[in-house]
């Protein structure tokens, strides 16, 4: 085989093998608000629960989404001013013998939700609702504002080097998004 040959079909490779390996995780209905008082956000993850991720957890492997959420006043001469930054986690853990799913969710209280449904255990992992960014009366009217946000799945240390074999196949982060606005 040639040297020409051999380039093409390595470039083949690389270039069918990428759609089936992407299951590209994205956010999604991400929507701003506000109460009187507040700033909010909405958003979902989507595609997040990969074949290798859900095997992981029901086996008992603790996963931890984080998103980032950034406010920032855009400035037209200058750099644009980051007002606030939240990182929030999302931890889900399956218990094995009480076969029910913990998901901690920082910006919530203190206490996580349990349940026995893996179905509503990835909806409370991957949704964020009326999420308080910044209080309203801290915000300039008439100038423009851009909220930027992201996701990743948080890498775990596991004992015995584990984490290179279960991880690596199920690691991800979203693009960032935007969304500006006038306040």
């Amino acid at each position: 085989m040639n040297w020409k040959a051999f380039c093409i079909l390595l470039i083949l490779f690389f270039l069918l093998q990428s759609p089936i390996l992407a299951q590209d995780a994205r956010l999604s209905n991400i929507n701003v608000s506000n109460t009187r008082d507040d700033l909010l956000i909405f958003l979902t993850l989507e595609g997040a629960f990969r074949e290798k991720l859900k095997s992981a957890i029901l086996s008992g492997v603790p996963a931890t989404f984080s998103f980032n959420i950034s406010l920032y006043r855009v400035r037209s001469i200058w750099f644009d001013k980051k007002v606030a930054n939240i990182k929030l986690t999302h931890t889900i853990k399956y218990d094995n013998l009480k076969k029910n799913f913990s998901i901690k969710r920082s910006w919530k209280n203190s206490n996580p939700v349990v349940t026995q449904s893996f179905d509503v255990a990835q909806k409370l992992m991957t949704r964020i609702d009326s999420l308080k960014i910044y209080p309203l009366k801290a915000l300039e009217k008439g100038r423009q504002y851009q909220i930027r946000a992201k996701a990743e799945v948080s890498k775990l240390t596991l004992p015995f080097y584990l984490h290179y074999f279960l991880f690596s196949l199920w690691d991800f982060e979203t693009d960032w998004y935007t969304i500006d606005f006038i306040f």
